[in-house]
């Protein structure tokens, strides 16, 4: 029985270096997506080492924004932005944990805003108010899980059909049949600028979208009852995702490009956020039993592996750095940023973004739990 080396390390990591995620730089307090991305990892970890360290930095992280009366500080309902639903998924384990009411209040909070967030005209969530009529890959991940997990808590299982609708419409629309790999954008419309206009698709594969995505799809599975209409469904575009996502891995060590299907053009890099949410999701579905072991096996121990030498750094006193992480790319906005090649492979490259280690921190928590059943 292997320990959880690694899953352990970088969370102890990231306690040291960042006790207060809204502080870390540029984010300014803000209530901001990045925190649940982190914040489930430590939930995984916590489970898996039963210390309640753990459990308290998800609470004290999450306290600084969950008033007494379920309001959230920086939240704003009427904004319809998906991404702030992401931080919601770790309501359910501190309101089962605590009983304290303000934990449900919030949750109730964010699951008012699908009562009246806009939709596509076939029924897919808009990503945002500001961004009209247009599906992006991260979307699936900030809010079905949490939509999800609520329906299945708090409302007996009722609507779990509109969960299924959300990754039905977006595959339908984002699949690029060639391939196997997903656009990271749609514009019903086709009225914006990076939107092909006879298509409506974003022209190109994104790494981190697709990551996104393939984590939705897991934490998804995870949550909805096994007789759940549908499920199967997810199951196979998992399988699918992952076994086109093979073809262009890089050869040596199985790690992913920043855009996907351009491995050798120039300014192209291995990245870590998506490498390490695709090894998350290949080990979670393992654990899971919908991918099976002995087909993924070998993939997971190279890829994870991959991680640890591609893209990790240990300091004198033995923190983890984890390097090549993109630090932001989305379409369109103030910014008319063109999903073109360049501009992916533009935007600037960090060290220890917030995205990119709780996408870490899951994928070693889930591999490594998987890993030592050998």
């Amino acid at each position: 029985m292997k320990e959880l080396k690694w899953a352990v390390k970088t969370a102890n990591s990231i306690m040291e270096r960042l006790p207060r995620l809204h502080e870390d730089r540029g984010y300014n307090g803000k209530w901001s997506y990045d925190y649940g991305v982190i914040l489930k990892g430590f939930e995984k970890v916590w489970r898996q080492t039963g210390s309640q360290k753990y459990f308290n930095y998800i609470k004290e992280n999450m306290d600084y924004f969950i008033q007494e009366d379920g309001s959230i500080r920086g939240y704003h309902l009427e904004e319809y932005n998906i991404d702030h639903i992401n931080n919601g998924k770790l309501l359910f384990v501190l309101y089962k944990e605590t009983g304290e009411e303000k934990y449900k209040k919030a949750c109730d909070l964010l699951r008012k805003q699908f009562e009246t967030h806009p939709r596509t005209s076939e029924g897919a969530f808009w990503h945002k108010q500001i961004y009209p009529y247009q599906i992006w890959l991260d979307g699936l991940y900030m809010g079905t899980p949490f939509y999800a997990e609520y329906q299945t808590i708090f409302a007996n299982g009722k609507g779990l059909e509109d969960i299924i609708l959300q990754f039905k419409l977006s595959y339908k629309h984002l699949l690029d049949q060639e391939t196997g790999l997903l656009y990271h954008a749609w514009d019903e419309k086709k009225h914006q600028p990076w939107a092909d206009k006879e298509t409506g698709l974003s022209p190109n594969f994104w790494g981190r979208s697709i990551g996104w995505y393939l984590l939705a799809v897991v934490d998804t599975l995870e949550i909805l009852p096994e007789e759940t209409s549908g499920r199967e469904f997810l199951i196979q575009i998992l399988e699918q995702t992952l076994q086109a996502l093979k073809s262009y891995q890089d050869e040596k060590n199985g790690v992913w490009y920043q855009v996907t299907d351009k491995g050798h053009e120039k300014g192209n890099y291995l990245e870590a956020s998506c490498s390490s949410m695709y090894v998350c999701a290949i080990a979670k579905g393992i654990r899971l039993g919908v991918l099976d072991r002995k087909a993924w096996e070998a993939q997971l121990t190279k890829s994870h592996q991959g991680l640890l030498d591609e893209f990790v750094l240990l300091t004198n006193e033995g923190f983890v750095n984890l390097n090549k992480t993109c630090q932001v790319a989305g379409l369109g906005g103030a910014d008319n940023r063109d999903g073109s090649y360049t501009y992916y492979i533009s935007e600037p490259i960090i060290c220890n973004d917030q995205k990119g280690l709780g996408a870490f921190l899951q994928a070693l928590a889930e591999s490594e739990e998987v890993m030592k059943e050998v």
